[in-house]
């Protein structure tokens, strides 16, 4: 480390000392520092924002915030959306990038992550009886991800918040997205509002 950080000091143009910079952080990395790591990265992707490597620093950005957040959805996932925020659009910048099936594979797991997450919210909510933050939730889903694994799940979960709220057309109009996906599903969803409605029917 010391060594690198010698031939850092030299003069900028140094190319040399451009390679100490990443070594560096590459050092880090390698000890598992990840936020000494992310810091050396982002350093030196301001210092050099044109520089070949550019592709493997983003990468590595996005790798120390990968290897933070933890992979049970239930916690708190903060390092994920971070590492979302890092590597999404790379497909665009970096296209020819030898790291990009990689990123593409994290990506998708880090996206379903967050899915998950949002999903176990609204269920928590809807342990709750409040239709109105699980209708919050799950349109927030819907819209953030809407290729995950977790869509018919939170079409269902909304249909029925759409319904104990009263909105029933909007709920037919959720029930109709989910048979498009599982007409089974989707059929036993409108068996739910039907029931829904009476109950809150015989309530008034």
């Amino acid at each position: 480390m010391e060594q690198f950080n010698r031939i850092r000091n030299s003069p900028r143009d140094d190319p040399y000392a451009v390679l100490a910079e990443l070594a560096i952080a590459d050092l880090y990395y390698a000890k598992g520092e990840w936020d000494q790591a992310r810091l050396a990265y982002m350093d030196f992707q301001r210092s050099h924002p044109r520089h070949e490597e550019l592709d493997y620093v983003v990468y590595q950005i996005g790798l120390s915030l990968y290897r933070k957040a933890p992979k049970v959805a239930a916690r708190d996932q903060v390092w994920t959306r971070q590492t979302v925020n890092q590597w999404t659009g790379y497909a665009t910048r970096f296209p020819d990038s030898e790291h990009l099936a990689e990123v593409e594979e994290k990506l998708l797991l880090c996206q379903e992550r967050l899915a998950k997450k949002e999903l176990l919210i609204a269920r928590f909510y809807e342990r709750r009886d409040a239709w109105k933050a699980v209708q919050g939730r799950t349109e927030g889903l819907l819209r953030g991800w809407p290729k995950s694994e977790y869509v018919a799940d939170s079409l269902e979960l909304l249909a029925r918040a759409q319904a104990w709220q009263g909105e029933f057309d909007s709920a037919r109009t959720t029930q109709a997205r989910l048979a498009e996906i599982d007409a089974s599903e989707g059929s036993e969803l409108g068996t739910r509002i039907d029931k829904i409605e009476s109950a809150l029917s015989a309530s008034k």
